[in-house]
């Protein structure tokens, strides 16, 4: 429906920063609901879908704090959706470690670890999550990223109504020996190509640098590697619009995520703005030491 409100489900893991996305998500003109009992959800959005309702922009926090009524959540969500109203799943996720950290920062209790035993908590209640994890429209893991970045990401998703955009893609490099990304939809993996850190005078540049890419691109698999993913693309991406998927991240991957898989993702990205969708470049470890 064209004049169906924006209804965003926040969820994740505690500590992931879901307080945080909500704060952001009011800033963009969000009405703010945060542990909102699941059971709730269909009520709400039955509310604020009548003609006159004032609240055309959602955002809702259900997570570990309702129990075992967030084990329902998908099955309200399916709710929403016969209801006429798309809902978008957030899930914020981050490592364990990570985790562990904040919670030993912030001294709070972790809601799934009623004994204490923090590190017992996270692992129950990512358990708990997996299947609403498994369905997320948009997942952002918040380990290493900041909350300048995060609030980057959801203004990037959220700030337009549904209506302006179709798909928005994400392009993202990274380097395989930090770890595949939790949020790519598709993972390419770009090490057999030329590599520019055996070159002594590329090896300290990046593959943003205009000559680091022409040595990986210029090369006949290159080239063919990049028809074909293209190609792949153009096959794609119209049948996710068609599923219909609100967001997709690529993520294309190298050994340490500086040159080769730097330079693919930002012909990828050129390519895919030449294209009707909406498209963000993103370079994980681009900045990491050689």
């Amino acid at each position: 429906m064209p004049n169906s409100p924006r209804f965003v489900v926040v969820t994740g893991l505690s500590g992931s920063g879901k307080s945080q996305a909500l704060r952001f998500l009011e800033d963009l003109g969000f009405y703010c609901i945060d542990n909102l009992p699941p059971t709730l959800i269909p009520t709400l959005a039955d509310l604020v879908n009548t003609p006159n309702h004032p609240r055309k922009r959602i955002a809702v926090c259900a997570d570990a704090r309702s129990g075992d009524d967030l084990l329902k959540l998908p099955a309200y969500l399916d709710e929403v959706a016969e209801r006429g109203i798309r809902p978008d799943t957030l899930y914020l996720d981050s490592d364990n470690d990570v985790l562990l950290q904040r919670y030993s920062e912030s001294r709070r209790r972790h809601p799934n670890a009623p004994d204490g035993n923090v590190k017992r908590g996270i692992e129950r209640e990512r358990e708990l999550l997996e299947p609403i994890r498994a369905r997320a429209d948009l997942l952002i893991d918040t380990s290493s990223i900041s909350l300048a970045e995060l609030r980057e990401r959801l203004a990037n998703a959220f700030h337009g109504g549904r209506e302006s955009r179709e798909l928005l893609v994400t392009v993202m490099s990274f380097g395989f020996k930090y770890g595949i990304p939790p949020e790519a939809d598709l993972v390419l993996d770009v090490r057999f190509l030329p590599n520019p850190y055996y070159d002594e005078e590329l090896r300290i540049r990046t593959g943003a640098d205009p000559d680091v890419r022409d040595y990986v691109l210029n090369h006949a698999d290159s080239m063919e590697f990049i028809d074909r993913i293209q190609n792949l693309l153009k096959f794609l991406l119209p049948r996710y619009v068609a599923e219909p998927k609100s967001y997709l991240t690529i993520a294309v991957g190298c050994t340490g995520g500086r040159h080769r898989s730097v330079a693919v993702a930002h012909q990828l990205a050129l390519f895919l703005r030449s294209t009707r969708f909406d498209v963000r470049l993103r370079h994980r470890d681009m900045h990491r030491p050689a």
